[in-house]
C-alpha cells in the first residue's frame, strides 16, 4: 500500500509539473507555448552509400528552447523501410511533438515541407524495389559515380511557392492526413535508431544549434551521415565564408588542412586494406579536434571579410558565396577550395595594394586588370563544381 501510495504521488507530482521542461531526449511527448522558428534553407549532402535514407532537419525543444537537429542521411532498420518524419502541431494552445517513425509506407508529418522530396505529403525522393532503394536525382542529391540505381521524375518538383512553416496548425501549415496517411500511421512501426537518437542528443549539447544562438541559421544545418565529421566541418567553414566571418586567407589555411587529413585518412586506408587501426583513428580525431577549434577561432576573432560598397567589391562577395555554396554542396573538394581561396587572397591583397597607392581609389587600369582576374576566377570556380567529381 505505502508502494502504491507513493507512485500516486508522484504521478500527480509529474501531471503538476509544465509540460515545457521535459525534453525529446527522453522520450515523453513535449508540449511548448511558442511556436518553433521557421525551416532554415540548407544543402544537402551527398548520400554517402547506397540503401540510406535522407531524414530531414528539424526543431527540437530542450532546457535552452529550440535547436535545430541537422538533415541527414540514414540506414534504416531494415530493408523496406521508409522514415516519416517528426512534426509540430499546435493544439490548445499548445505545441505539440510528434516524434517521427520508421514503416513500410509514409505516414502524416503535418504537411510540412521539408524538403528534398518530404513534400508535406508522403516521399517522392525515391523507392524500393525488393532489397535495392532507388533514388530520385531530380529532388535528391546523389553522387552518381558511387550510387548507380537512380532515375529521374521531374513531375513531382512542385512549381508553387514553397513555404518554410515547422508546424502544423494554424499560423502554420493547414494541412489534414490523406486516406493513406492514416492507413500508414496504423501499420507497425519502428521507433527511430540508436543513432538517430544519439545524433539529437549531441546536436542539443552544441550551443551553435541553438535558436537563441543563431537566430534560426544554425551553424550545421545538414550531414552526410551520423558523425559525418568532415562533411560537418566543410559545412562550418562554408558558413563562415557566407557571413564573412572567415576571410579568404582564413579559409584557404583551414581548407589545406582539411585536404591534408582527407588524405592522410586515405592514405592509412590504403595500407590497412580500407580500414583503419585504432591509433590512426585516434590521431585522426585529435587533428580534427584541432581544426575545429580553428574553424571556431577564425569565425570568432577580429578578422572580417570587407568587400566594399561598389562593383569590385560585389564580384568579390559573389564568386565567395559561389565557393561556399560549392564546399556545402560537395561539388568542390578541400583542395580545390584551397587553391581557389588562395587565388582570392592574393586578389584581395592585390586590390588592397592599389587602393593604398591611390588614395583608397582604383584607376580605370587597375578595375580593368582586376576584372581579367576575376573573370579567371569565376571561370575557375565554374569548372571546380561542375567539372569534377563531387566530394562528400
Amino acid at each position: 500500500m505505502k508502494r502504491i501510495l507513493k507512485a500516486l504521488i508522484l504521478g500527480i507530482w509529474l501531471m503538476a509539473i509544465p509540460s515545457q521542461v521535459f525534453g525529446l531526449d527522453i522520450g515523453i511527448a513535449v508540449s511548448v507555448n511558442t511556436a518553433p522558428p521557421l525551416l532554415p534553407v540548407y544543402v544537402q549532402p551527398p548520400c554517402p552509400q547506397p540503401g540510406y535514407i535522407w531524414t530531414p532537419g528539424y526543431w527540437a525543444y530542450g532546457p535552452m528552447g529550440y535547436y535545430w537537429v541537422p538533415g541527414v542521411w540514414v540506414a534504416p532498420p531494415r530493408v523496406g523501410l521508409l522514415w516519416t518524419p517528426g512534426y509540430w502541431a499546435f493544439v490548445d494552445g499548445f505545441y505539440r511533438w510528434h516524434p517521427g517513425f520508421w514503416g513500410r509506407h509514409v505516414g502524416f508529418y503535418g504537411g510540412v515541407d521539408y524538403g528534398y522530396g518530404y513534400t508535406g505529403v508522403g516521399f517522392v525522393g525515391g523507392y524500393w524495389r525488393g532489397p535495392v532503394f532507388l533514388y530520385n536525382t531530380a529532388v535528391v542529391h546523389v553522387d552518381t559515380t558511387v550510387i548507380h540505381n537512380t532515375y529521374v521524375n521531374r513531375t513531382v518538383i512542385r512549381t508553387t511557392v514553397v513555404n518554410r512553416y515547422s508546424f502544423n496548425g494554424a499560423g502554420g501549415v493547414m494541412a489534414r492526413p490523406t486516406r493513406m496517411e492514416m492507413r500508414a500511421d496504423r501499420e507497425p512501426h519502428f521507433e527511430q535508431t540508436s543513432m538517430q537518437v544519439e545524433h539529437q542528443e549531441h546536436a542539443g549539447t552544441d550551443r551553435n544549434q541553438f535558436y537563441s544562438a543563431n537566430g534560426g541559421h544554425p551553424e550545421t544545418t545538414a550531414m552526410n551521415r551520423i558523425n559525418g565529421r568532415r562533411y560537418t566541418q566543410q559545412g562550418r567553414i562554408a558558413q563562415g565564408m557566407r557571413s564573412g566571418q572567415l576571410t579568404a586567407g582564413e579559409t584557404r589555411n583551414l581548407e589545406q588542412r582539411q585536404a591534408n587529413l582527407h588524405q592522410t585518412v586515405h592514405n592509412d586506408r590504403l595500407a590497412n586494406g580500407g580500414s583503419l587501426t585504432g591509433q590512426e583513428k585516434q590521431n585522426i580525431r585529435a587533428r580534427q579536434n584541432n581544426i575545429s577549434r580553428s574553424i571556431y577561432n577564425d569565425k570568432h576573432n577580429a578578422a572580417v571579410a570587407h568587400y566594399g560598397n561598389n562593383e569590385v567589391g560585389q564580384r568579390r562577395y559573389n564568386q565567395q558565396q559561389r565557393m561556399a555554396n560549392g564546399i556545402s554542396s560537395g561539388q568542390m573538394g578541400a583542395n580545390r577550395a584551397a587553391r581557389l581561396e588562395g587565388g582570392q587572397q592574393n586578389l584581395n591583397r592585390r586590390i588592397r595594394a592599389d587602393r593604398q597607392a591611390n588614395g583608397g581609389r582604383l584607376t580605370n587600369q587597375q578595375r580593368r586588370n582586376i576584372n581579367r582576374r576575376q573573370n579567371r576566377m569565376s571561370r575557375r570556380i565554374y569548372r571546380s563544381r561542375h567539372h569534377g567529381r563531387p566530394r562528400g
